[in-house]
C-alpha cells in the first residue's frame, strides 16, 4: 500500500501556503479526504492508496481571496499515478499567475 503527502509553497512570497484546502480524489472520482495545509504548508493524508489514478485539488481561489490577492487560478487540479508500494509526495509551488509541481520525496 502507498501513502501520500503534499506541500504547498507560496512562491511569490517565499513562505508556506498555510490554511489552503486540499482534496484527495480517488480512482473512481470519489473524494477520499479534505484537509487544510498546516503552518508549514503541509498535508498528510492518513490512508493507504491502492494502485491507480488519483488527483489532488487545491482550492486556491478562497485562499488568495482571504489574503486580499488576485489569482488567475481559482483551483489547481493535479492528476498522478500510484503504481508502487511507496510514499508519494506531491509538491506545489504556487503564485497568483503561475504554478509548478513535482514528485518530491
Amino acid at each position: 500500500m502507498s501513502t501520500l503527502s503534499t506541500h504547498v509553497l507560496d512562491a511569490a512570497l517565499g513562505v508556506p501556503a498555510a490554511g489552503l484546502v486540499v482534496a484527495l480524489i480517488g480512482p473512481d472520482a470519489e473524494e477520499l479526504g479534505v484537509r487544510a495545509t498546516d503552518a508549514d504548508g503541509r498535508v498528510r493524508f492518513d490512508l493507504e492508496l491502492e494502485p491507480g489514478g488519483y488527483g489532488l485539488y487545491f482550492d486556491t481561489g478562497p485562499w488568495f481571496a482571504a489574503a486580499g490577492r488576485d489569482t488567475f487560478f481559482p483551483g489547481v487540479s493535479l492528476g498522478f499515478a500510484v503504481d508502487a508500494d511507496e510514499h508519494y509526495h506531491v509538491a506545489l509551488l504556487l503564485s497568483p499567475y503561475s504554478y509548478t509541481t513535482y514528485k518530491g520525496s
